[in-house]
């Protein structure tokens, strides 16, 4: 019986590992590196004293391809790569540590696709940027998400500016340093930092936003 009762939890624990694991594979469309997984890295994993070119933590630089790919990515086999281990640790093998937030699920989801499909250099090109029908919810807070979230959220976001909420985007949609920092223009600190600048289409799509007020909708 004690057997039995032994066999039965380990099959029980390989179900749940499977199913735990399995939730970071649903999305069907492919995923884009320069798009979808560069700004994940460099936002949540370059601050000072992390893995940057300067800081170079337990031996690991996530700014570009060429270095993120160097250790710990096992193309095609995400549930083997170390970056994906961290990402789903616990505790002190849990990586970004506080004060930093931890990944989203999305977040967690797009690399260990990315990984999955071969995590090969893709820079993929949209259609026509569409600024007509912009929203907070649907189109601002996900760029904003992947791009500034790593450094400005959490209990002690950079510059003590925090986008956790739209009150902390808000008020720089409003004073005018959202859109002088991600355009570069002379006076703001270029951001994202570490990081390229937003897209042309992003950039428009948050200025699209700003010219209409930043409303929560």
């Amino acid at each position: 019986m004690k057997k039995a009762w032994f066999l039965l939890a380990g099959m029980l624990s390989v179900l749940l590992y499977n199913a735990c694991t399995k939730e970071y594979l649903q999305s069907v469309n492919p995923v884009c590196f320069e798009q979808d997984v560069l700004p994940i890295f460099v936002s949540n994993c370059t601050q000072s004293g992390c893995h940057n070119s300067q800081s170079r933590a337990s031996g690991y630089v996530l700014d570009t391809y060429e270095h993120i790919t160097s250790k710990g990515i096992n193309p095609g086999d995400y549930k083997s790569s170390q970056i994906f281990k961290v990402l789903v640790g616990k505790g002190e093998g849990q990586m970004p540590q506080s004060p930093y937030s931890v990944l989203s699920d999305e977040q967690i989801s797009t690399i260990a696709l990315w990984i999955d499909e071969g995590a090969e250099k893709t820079t993929c090109s949209g259609g026509a940027c569409d600024t007509t029908n912009v929203t907070y919810a649907q189109t601002i807070r996900p760029i904003i998400q992947n791009y500034c979230n790593g450094c400005h959220s959490g209990p002690s976001p950079s510059g003590n500016i925090s986008y956790s909420d739209y009150a902390g985007l808000k008020t720089t949609a409003n004073n005018g340093k959202l859109l002088g920092s991600i355009e570069h223009a002379q006076g703001y600190s270029p951001m994202p930092q570490n990081g390229n600048k937003l897209s042309a289409c992003n950039i428009a799509l948050i200025r699209a936003w700003v010219n209409a007020g930043a409303p929560n909708n």
